[in-house]
């Protein structure tokens, strides 16, 4: 049984704190701010990162437990964050629902309804609130909550398994991909259609962060600091960002061959396509290669408030949905220039900051509070996701 890990890993809350800084971005639309998130140049996006992190964050919290205190405590404590995320997911779905149903009416603007996802919620809220509480009917934007509940909601016997046999852990996480992609399996959604993130193909990758924080980084170390690893992870991303260039200069298309175009495309995001996967692998090599755990920089003044956003990652996620909207809102009803585009971009990234700075200091003097009593062990779950 691997050793469970005994130090948080600032990295983890870095990338994670920026992978919501770009996912917020990239939910407003026409956004010129958005040209410089991953997505842009790569196969994958934020999402990955965030998937990711939140697999090994989840195992570097529940698989100590698992160890100290057992399976069924352990598995109490997991399911117990998932429903706190699922109780956040139906406020921000609500209030969420409020905001956009409020600037419809009063800007007598039915479009915003209509790309926000939310006509059938109009048309038939109390038939579309429960299939909301199913989790079956989820508006723009807020695809990535409910990922997160279902993968929590499985997480128990994956971590159980890691702790005990975790080549065979590994294993089951990828036949469930490979299966999903075989007999394309995902979960309904309502009005139709399936999952936007398709919880049997992203598993794959919060699966794979838990088996790295238990034990998996030992065991790959030496093969991710490989020369050639690390040199066949930058040819990835270089082919990848070439290859992405055809998609906004058209011209440039006919430089990628044929039998490569029908191979590749589509990319597919919701079922987590495996050229994604490995555009993800390659970044987090190099990651790995040239951010190391006691880099300076990470407990600077500079990296603080992508730092503290990651470990507030449920707030400031939610913050981030309310905020998008808030952008679009803006940028369709004053003005859509660039101005105005870096502004309200830069300003939403500031409002996250400041509300993640707010939460810290409010941990601060409870911690400080409780120290000056009965002494108690803090809940390192209570803020990550």
């Amino acid at each position: 049984m691997p050793p469970a890990p005994t130090e948080r890993d600032l990295r983890l809350d870095l990338f994670r704190g920026v992978a919501l800084w770009l996912i917020f971005l990239d939910h407003i639309p026409s956004n010129v701010v958005s040209w410089i998130t991953l997505r842009n140049y790569g196969f994958s996006d934020a999402t990955e990162i965030f998937v990711f992190i939140s697999g090994y964050t989840a195992a570097f919290v529940y698989g100590a437990t698992m160890q100290e205190r057992g399976f069924v405590v352990a598995s109490a404590r997991i399911l117990r964050r998932a429903w706190q995320v699922y109780v956040a997911h139906i406020f921000l779905f609500t209030i969420y629902m409020a905001e956009i149903a409020y600037v419809s009416a009063s800007f007598e603007n039915p479009l915003y309804a209509e790309e926000m996802g939310v006509f059938e919620f109009l048309r038939q809220p109390d038939v579309t609130l429960v299939q909301a509480l199913l989790l079956k009917f989820k508006p723009a934007n807020m695809d990535v909550l409910p990922l997160y509940i279902a993968l929590l909601a499985a997480f128990p016997p994956y971590v159980w398994l890691v702790l005990r046999a975790p080549t065979v852990a590994l294993f089951v996480t990828v036949a469930v991909y490979a299966a999903a992609w075989q007999f394309e399996l995902n979960l309904p959604a309502y009005p139709s259609g399936h999952w936007v993130f398709n919880p049997l193909a992203w598993q794959l990758l919060f699966a794979f962060g838990a088996w790295c924080a238990l034990g998996g980084m030992t065991r790959i170390g030496p093969f991710t600091r490989s020369p050639w690893v690390v040199g066949l992870a930058a040819l990835y991303l270089a082919i990848s960002f070439a290859i992405v260039l055809t998609w906004y200069v058209p011209p440039w298309t006919r430089y990628v061959p044929k039998w490569l175009a029908e191979w590749m495309y589509p990319i597919d995001k919701t079922n987590l396509d495996v050229l994604r996967v490995a555009h993800f692998l390659a970044l987090a090599v190099l990651t790995v290669r040239f951010v190391p755990p006691d880099w300076p920089a990470l407990r600077s003044r500079w990296m603080r408030p992508a730092v503290i956003c990651g470990q507030h990652s449920l707030e400031v996620f939610c913050l981030g949905v309310f905020l998008a909207f808030a952008a679009h809102f803006v940028m369709a009803e004053i003005s859509d220039g660039i101005a105005m585009q870096v502004f309200v971009s830069l300003l939403g990234v500031m409002l996250m900051i400041a509300v993640a700075a707010l939460m810290s200091w409010y941990k601060q003097i409870e911690g400080r509070h409780a120290g000056s009593g009965a002494k108690r062990s803090p809940d390192p779950a209570g803020s990550s996701t």
